[in-house]
C-alpha cells in the first residue's frame, strides 16, 4: 500500500472519529473563511465592497473549496476532551494552510482592485498578466490547503506517543 493511500485512509479514519464539536468548528470555520475571503473580493455580494472586473465562473468553486478545506484544517486544531494536552503545532502543515488561505484571497480577488498588483503592473498589466495567473493561484491554494488538511488529519489517526518523566 502506498504512503499516499495510507494517508488518505488515516485521514478518513480521523474524520469518522470526529465529534460534534469538531464538525461544528469546521462548519463555522468554513463559513468564516467564505466571508473573510469572499466579502472583500466581492465574490460574496455585499454593499461594502465592489469590483471593477466581474466575478469569473471559477471564483465560486475556488472559494467553496478554500472555505471547506480551511474549515477542516481549523477543526484539526480542536482538541478532543479526552485527549491529553498537546504541544503547540508548528509543523509545515500549519504554514501550508496559512499560505493556501492567503493565496486564495489573491486568486479570487479583482485583478485591478489589488493595490499591490496595480502598483507593480498597472491596470493593463493587471488584466493582461495577473488575471490569467489567478486560476493557477486558486489551484495552488486549494492544493496547499488540501495537503495541510491531509497531513493534519492523517496524524490525528495515529496513536499518540506519551512522554514519561
Amino acid at each position: 500500500m502506498s504512503s499516499s493511500r495510507r494517508s488518505f485512509g488515516r485521514a478518513g479514519e480521523a474524520l469518522r472519529a470526529w465529534r460534534t464539536r469538531q464538525w461544528c468548528v469546521a462548519g463555522v470555520g468554513a463559513l468564516a473563511t467564505a466571508v473573510v475571503v469572499g466579502a472583500p473580493t466581492d465574490v460574496v455580494p455585499n454593499p461594502l465592497f465592489g469590483r471593477s472586473v466581474p466575478v469569473q465562473w471559477w471564483n465560486y468553486p475556488a472559494l467553496a473549496l478554500t472555505s471547506v478545506l480551511a474549515g477542516i484544517v481549523l477543526s484539526t486544531y480542536v482538541r478532543r476532551p479526552d485527549a491529553p494536552p498537546a504541544a503547540r503545532p508548528s509543523g509545515p502543515e500549519s504554514r501550508l494552510g496559512a499560505v493556501g488561505g492567503v493565496l486564495s484571497f489573491f486568486a479570487v480577488g479583482c485583478p485591478v482592485c489589488n493595490k499591490l498588483v496595480l502598483l507593480l503592473l498597472g491596470s493593463s498589466g493587471a488584466l493582461s498578466y495577473w488575471a490569467p495567473v489567478q486560476p493557477l493561484l486558486a489551484l495552488v491554494s486549494v492544493a496547499l490547503l488540501g495537503e495541510a488538511a491531509l497531513r493534519r488529519l492523517s496524524t490525528q489517526a495515529e496513536c499518540p506517543v506519551t512522554v514519561s518523566a
